[in-house]
């Protein structure tokens, strides 16, 4: 498995099946779709197809026949099983009436629906959906994974994810997966280093009532194996802070310029307060340090760009990337690809906007979806946990862009070694780092 997979957009996919004969692609289309119905619904006898005009539609129709030669019945009503074969790759925009009342019916047929390459309705290349939308159970993707099937809120139509042989060749994509693999690029502690060289990061937070935040972010980037953490704090939080994190070093907040010397990578905001204090020392810290910062929480409240030569990586949520591009949280659900584009464009720096599908965005780069599959993380403090792991990577010397990635991927693999059961708190994260890190 390489670190990083392709994600095909619609015209990535029309350039790879360019030139090879389109009759036997969607034979091999239409077989892969019945094996994938028949192994997926053995029991299945009864199936529906709902075929469009297109080569998608044609896909369809080839496995329903394929499936009639294997003692399928295809059926109008009461199917046991439904092919959704209406629109493809191509689609754009709402689907037409007489399609929308099509997908409906596919929706409220209470059968299970396999989609054929990407659900209809979804925008196969960014995963937005403008109109109705088919819910499937298992997708069949042709040849690799089409961007809207890992990108919000395409991705939460999709269902099981197969992805088909069709006989073409891998091509290079603007956006990639990334795999758990991308761990193998963090640098691990080394026999001749110090507490410093192996990673020094400077935790900035921890205001009155927020101090578990910062605790958080300095607990994860010491089990993401950074050799040394400060954390600077008003002086009321240090005795707090001193009980919460023993191994850390504690720094009156007026003394977060001292303590930058020292460090290889800032994580400024978990629990710092939005005060005009708190911003105009956001502002100082990126305009006058020349150390790779992590800026996340508070510290993005009514952020602007500033000129900054180091790397910096910015973690919204939607709704606080909302905020920095002047946008509701709810359009940025439905246009994260978009979103993410104007906060890089404007920010000139690499963004990590947070979510199931973790995009990474950066300048004159490509975009890295990391799909994190665990519902626990959406609980208090996961976000300041992720704020650590970066800082820690950023602090070992990595490239923001991977860092980001990197960080995003050992969170998701540490909540799931950690979701047993109900209950999963960020702590339970924190401690299943070095796990999670741990190479085979």
């Amino acid at each position: 498995m390489a670190e990083l997979e392709p994600l095909y957009t619609a015209e990535e996919m029309r350039a790879v099946e360019d030139g090879h004969d389109v009759d036997a692609m969607m034979q091999r289309a239409g077989a892969a779709v019945a094996d994938a119905l028949v192994r997926s619904f053995p029991d299945a006898r009864r199936v529906a197809l709902y075929a469009g005009g297109g080569a998608n539609g044609g896909d369809g129709r080839i496995a329903a026949e394929i499936l009639r030669s294997r003692g399928r019945e295809i059926v109008d009503e009461q199917p046991e099983v439904v092919i959704d074969a209406l629109l493809g790759t191509g689609m754009r925009g709402a689907p037409r009436d007489e399609t929308a009342r099509l997908i409906e019916q596919i929706n409220g047929a209470a059968a299970p629906v396999l989609a054929v390459d990407i659900p209809s309705g979804v925008n196969a290349s960014t995963g937005e959906i403008a109109g109705a939308a088919v819910r499937a159970d298992v997708t069949v993707t042709m040849h690799g994974p089409k961007v809207g099937l890992a990108v919000a809120p395409g991705r939460f139509q999709a269902g099981e994810v197969e992805v088909a042989d069709i006989g073409l060749e891998q091509a290079e994509t603007s956006a990639q997966l990334v795999t758990k693999e991308i761990l193998r690029r963090v640098p691990r502690k080394q026999a001749g280093d110090n507490k410093y060289s192996a990673g020094a990061v400077l935790v900035v937070g921890g205001s009155r009532g927020m101090t578990g935040a910062a605790a958080l972010c300095a607990r994860a980037a010491f089990r993401a194996d950074a050799g040394y953490v400060a954390v600077a704090a008003p002086a009321e939080s240090l005795p707090t802070l001193e009980t919460l994190v023993l191994e850390a070093v504690k720094r009156p907040l007026e003394q977060a310029f001292e303590a930058a010397e020292r460090a290889t990578a800032l994580a400024v905001g978990p629990g710092l307060g939005r005060d005009e204090a708190a911003k105009s020392l956001v502002r100082r810290l990126l305009e006058e340090t020349d150390v790779p910062a992590v800026v996340d929480a508070d510290a993005l409240h009514e952020l602007e760009p500033s000129k900054r030569s180091a790397p910096t990586v910015l973690t919204p949520h939607s709704g606080e990337l909302g905020r920095l591009i002047g946008r509701e949280s709810s359009w940025v659900d439905a246009h994260r690809l978009e979103a993410l584009a104007v906060a890089v464009e404007r920010f000139g720096c690499v963004v990590l906007l947070k979510g199931a599908d973790t995009l990474v965005g950066a300048p004159e780069e490509g975009v890295l979806v990391r799909e994190i599959n665990t519902a626990g993380l959406a609980t208090a403090g996961t976000g300041d946990v992720l704020t650590g792991i970066t800082a820690a990577f950023l602090s070992k010397g990595m490239d923001a862009r991977l860092a980001a990635a990197a960080a995003a991927t050992a969170q998701g693999r540490a909540a799931f070694l950690a979701s047993k059961s109900r209950g999963l708190v960020a702590g339970d994260v924190v401690e299943a780092l070095p796990d999670a890190l741990a190479r085979d």
